[in-house]
């Protein structure tokens, strides 16, 4: 990976915001884009919000993007530029927790601070065979000192890198490589047989389902789109006029006339096509529907939404359940 011993902090703080709830071989691509589009700190802090966020566009988590950019700027506007060499200030900035700091601290600037991320939470769980979860108030402070303390001082950006590899490659969550395993004759699971116990979670995720509608709403080449600006998933992203429902509705041609006619006041409609249901799992929530395409009759105006030409669609940011929309256009009727 690009990333591996890089001493650019702000090529490392980019590559861990990046991967930070994202597959290694996604994350590249997008890792690569960016670096090419913005190779300082300087030209992203001073890009076009949209344009960072058509960037982003499908890697998901946009709370990051935004974070992104935040800090970009604050280090622009409070260190000229320069990404700051003290943890306490690496820390602080936003976006940034006590593993991201201490990767940035460690890798470019070889300061003795212990990086733990999901790889090392599960190698030293293993190795010590630690009976505490690891998502626990208990278990964090825990697993913090003992990494700290194991931390090799003297090469600390070398011990960091050596133990997330060994976890990404070796001892691995599923069928582990206990063969192959440099730690094997000190692993506590290993001895007790207990590899697969460890590390384990008290808390369990509840997920919900959102039952999304798109009407995408056309007339004369134009189409209607809208903006998301509440505090919910796909903030600032784009999106047609959404018709969200607590349970599954049913889409018939009937009903979509009659439901059409409620929610935004149209008697007079084409109905274009109804897609295949569609969905996007998240981290807490699944999304589910439909896109039902409309064609208006006449010109009218919508409140938060605006019109946009057809072949101008690309410019905008949509999120990726949209774009499979998009992409994968199969229809009902």
């Amino acid at each position: 990976m690009p990333w591996k011993g890089e001493k650019n902090a702000y090529k490392i703080w980019l590559s861990e915001v990046i991967l930070q709830q994202t597959r290694v071989e996604q994350g590249l691509a997008y890792y690569n884009k960016f670096i090419e589009v913005y190779p300082n700190i300087q030209l992203l802090a001073a890009a076009k919000d949209e344009e960072v966020f058509k960037l982003w566009e499908g890697l998901g988590y946009y709370s990051r993007c935004r974070n992104l950019l935040h800090t970009a700027r604050e280090i622009t506007r409070k260190f000229d530029a320069i990404f700051p060499t003290k943890y306490e200030d690496i820390i602080k900035l936003k976006g940034i927790g006590s593993y991201t700091a201490a990767a940035i601290a460690s890798f470019a600037y070889n300061q003795p601070y212990a990086v733990l991320d999901g790889n090392v939470f599960r190698v030293l769980s293993r190795v010590f065979a630690i009976d505490i979860a690891i998502d626990s108030n208990d278990g964090k402070k825990y697993f913090t000192s003992l990494s700290q303390e194991l931390l090799d001082h003297k090469n600390p950006a070398l011990y960091n890198q050596a133990i997330m590899d060994l976890g990404a490659t070796t001892c691995k969550p599923q069928q582990p490589l206990c063969d192959a395993c440099p730690l094997q004759k000190l692993c506590k699971a290993y001895s007790l047989n207990t590899i697969a116990k460890y590390p384990f979670k008290e808390k369990k995720n509840t997920i919900l389902t959102r039952w999304f509608y798109y009407l995408v709403i056309e007339h004369n080449n134009k189409i209607l789109i809208k903006q998301r600006t509440e505090k919910d998933i796909w903030q600032h992203l784009h999106e047609f006029y959404l018709v969200e429902t607590q349970e599954k509705e049913d889409i018939s041609k009937q009903v979509i006339q009659k439901w059409v006619k409620k929610e935004i006041g149209l008697n007079k409609f084409l109905l274009k096509s109804v897609s295949k249901e569609q969905q996007q799992k998240l981290t807490h929530r699944t999304i589910k529907g439909n896109f039902i395409e409309l064609e208006l009759l006449s010109h009218t105006e919508f409140k938060d939404h605006f019109w946009i030409d057809k072949k101008d669609i690309h410019k905008y940011s949509f999120p990726r359940f949209i774009h499979s929309y998009f992409e994968n256009n199969q229809t009902i009727y």
